[in-house]
């Protein structure tokens, strides 16, 4: 069997995620894990074009089912009554530091121009899924908003809650920017399901899969992630010690 390079890759991440807990706990290996987190995407971000896409495929080539990943459902009071609404009252708040703050309704991200994209989801679990995503484009929705000189990363709040924390991700402007980086809302032709993120969620097609975030409810523009919840970029980052940079 041929592994490509993005197979590789995440089949490694997998089973660094999985055996590497008491590397990861000490401070020696968290300064080696950041290290190496550091150089895994200063390579990526040098040998490959900034603008280069994720490998897209055909209409039959998609999963019969695709699987989700993270939370189903966030079950919490405020979901449930905005899902109950089919999501009529949802919104997605852009913010931080911006020059024109922005709140959007689903009506609103539904009449942008759309993106449709097939694309494979690589679980570091160590699962595929290819599946089909249309939504708009983050990049115009930015400069839209105006993002200020001195912004630097994108944080996605999400409505999910693990362990009584708000689950939220970040990426920096290369990916925001990038032309595959979309808030999709359909999945396969159909609107988004709560086990995939309704009504939104992030979908950054060359990280892997806990960077896509779903049921997202703003986007806050920051100059550091430094202060933000744990301050490592993410949920996971912050509570199991994943790699802020998880490009594939």
């Amino acid at each position: 069997m041929i592994l490509t390079r993005r197979q590789a890759l995440v089949t490694a991440a997998g089973g660094l995620l999985a055996g590497c807990d008491r590397v990861a706990s000490s401070d020696i290996g968290q300064r080696v894990l950041s290290s190496a987190e550091d150089g895994h995407r200063i390579l990526q971000r040098g040998l490959t074009d900034r603008t280069a896409l994720a490998p897209e495929f055909r209409a039959d080539q998609r999963s019969p089912f695709f699987r989700p990943n993270g939370t189903r459902n966030p079950n919490t009071p405020d979901y449930n009554a905005s899902a109950a609404n089919r999501f009529a009252d949802w919104r997605v708040r852009i913010d931080g530091l911006v020059r024109r703050p922005l709140d959007l309704s689903l009506a609103d991200l539904r009449a942008m121009p759309a993106r449709t994209q097939i694309t494979r989801h690589d679980c570091v679990e160590g699962w595929s899924a290819i599946g089909k995503w249309t939504g708009p484009r983050l990049k115009p929705i930015l400069e839209f908003a105006g993002l200020r000189d001195d912004a630097r990363y994108l944080v996605f709040h999400c409505a999910d809650v693990l362990g009584g924390r708000p689950y939220y991700e970040s990426i920096d402007l290369i990916d925001a920017f990038h032309p595959q980086t979309i808030l999709a809302w359909m999945l396969n032709d159909r609107l988004l399901g709560v086990p995939n993120g309704a009504p939104v969620r992030l979908r950054v097609e060359r990280q892997l899969g806990y960077k896509h975030a779903k049921y997202v409810q703003r986007i806050e523009a920051v100059a550091s992630l430094d202060g933000v919840f744990g301050g490592k970029g993410g949920y996971w980052e912050d509570v199991a010690g994943y790699e802020w940079y998880a490009g594939i």
